[in-house]
């Protein structure tokens, strides 16, 4: 070497590496336990880094990510630090699957940013903690299970039925609603309690086959393996939809 000064950088560097492979095996380990607890639908947890400019900060968002969890998710905070983001950090997220690294007032430098582009590693950084906090916030919720509603498209009024051979059972209504659409999911309620849930089957407007009958008209309406079907019974068409969950 050259000079003292080379000498203390190779070392330094050396010293770095070690300190990443060490922490790499470690974390492995604990991220091979994580990934079996969330393959047995026990725990969904985001693995994260969290580098800060100083103490204070660090101790605020730990604090903060701690209590971002629920009874499906939660944060899982695989190391820490003050100070810059190095490639250190980018080795040990590259160890796990899909860890992210979060800098709050530290940003990586050329070669940090390189190493996490070869690696596939999720650099986020922040200047303010709510923005931050908001951020993971969205990345739990899409870790969730989605929440599923029922939007209802239509209603129609039995008003006769004919059992026709082959067929079925023939319901003669009035749509009140919206649109009756064939093949949608629908349920018969009577006197306000559902009776059947399934698809319609066949949808007529006089002899012909349609796609859909909309409010104000008459059509026949044959529900899929349902031939109970009774005069004054209200079929209410529906739709499933999913909305992203969120903490």
């Amino acid at each position: 070497m050259d000079s003292e000064k080379e000498v203390r950088e190779l070392a330094g560097k050396i010293a770095e590496y070690d300190r990443a492979k060490q922490l790499s095996r470690s974390t492995k380990a604990s991220l091979d336990d994580l990934s079996a607890l969330i393959a047995e639908g026990q725990l969904k947890a985001l693995p994260v880094i969290v580098k800060t400019d100083v103490q204070g900060s660090l101790d605020a968002i730990k604090s903060s990510l701690e209590k971002l969890r629920n009874e499906e998710v939660k944060v899982n905070i695989v190391h820490e630090g003050v100070g810059s983001i190095t490639e250190s950090d980018v080795a040990l997220a590259g160890a796990g699957e899909k860890i992210v690294i979060l800098g709050f007032n530290v940003k990586p430098n050329s070669s940090v940013k390189q190493k996490a582009k070869e690696l596939g590693v999720d650099i986020r950084t922040y200047s303010i903690i709510y923005a931050l906090l908001d951020d993971v916030r969205l990345m739990l919720g899409g870790m969730m299970s989605p929440i599923i509603s029922e939007e209802v498209m239509g209603t129609a009024e039995v008003r006769e039925t004919f059992a026709v051979a082959k067929i079925g059972t023939i319901a003669g209504c009035k749509v009140n609603d919206g649109v009756i659409t064939r093949g949608s999911m629908a349920k018969v309620l009577r006197n306000g309690e559902e009776v059947y849930v399934g698809r319609i089957a066949s949808l007529k407007r006089f002899s012909d086959d349609v796609r859909e009958v909309k409010s104000g008209y008459e059509c026949g309406i044959v529900m899929d393996g349902f031939n109970d079907i009774q005069a004054g019974d209200i079929v209410e068409v529906y739709k499933n939809v999913e909305e992203q969950a969120s903490l």
